[in-house]
């Protein structure tokens, strides 16, 4: 039997502290905390619901951080 995986660790790093960030920051600020993928959404984007570790979503609006998570 193949041993089950150890998933990547991921940046400690508090999602909520993007929110209410320009976008452009929000990613670089990300980036630089260790994040290797960021997704920004417009809201209400239908997207697929499979989780990437290491990967930060941002939903954005107006060009304003509005969500975060992981994943």
């Amino acid at each position: 039997m193949a041993p089950i995986p150890t998933p990547p660790e991921q940046p400690d790093d508090a999602p909520d502290s993007y929110v209410g960030l320009g976008a452009r920051a929000a990613e670089q600020q990300a980036r630089e905390r260790g994040w290797t993928t960021v997704r920004a959404l417009p809201p209400g984007s239908i997207i697929t619901m499979e989780y990437v570790a290491g990967r930060l979503n941002f939903e954005v609006r107006d060009d304003v951080v509005i969500r975060c998570w992981k994943g």
